[in-house]
């Protein structure tokens, strides 16, 4: 190993992680704006035969493709708190998976 490959900065690699943090999230919140409200689930149609699932998915896609394209930019070539970004990706993994789990919705939603 050359000393360059050994001293590769950590910048898009905490890109890419926390940008997944960051569409998981996206995708639960639109799961949850969803069946919070019949306004959101039906903007999220985007695609009649698939419903609403086709805007949840997408928009999570989507989140996670600009952020990485928007951090990997400014972290290119630079090293990061890789504890704190993982971290943080991970705390948003979770939020993204709570929001998508339907027991979640009736305690959010006050009982329902």
């Amino acid at each position: 190993m050359t000393t360059a490959e050994i001293n590769k900065p950590n910048g898009p690699v905490a890109a890419a992680l926390l940008a997944g943090g960051i569409g998981s999230a996206v995708l639960g919140l639109a799961t949850f704006g969803s069946e919070a409200s019949e306004a959101i689930g039906a903007s999220l149609n985007w695609y009649k035969p698939v419903g609403p699932l086709m805007g949840k998915s997408s928009l999570g896609i989507i989140a996670f493709f600009l952020f990485w394209a928007i951090l990997n930019y400014i972290w290119k070539g630079k090293e990061t708190n890789f504890t704190r970004v993982a971290t943080i990706a991970m705390v948003l993994v979770v939020i993204g998976l709570i929001l998508t789990f339907p027991p979640a919705w009736g305690i959010l939603l006050g009982g329902e």
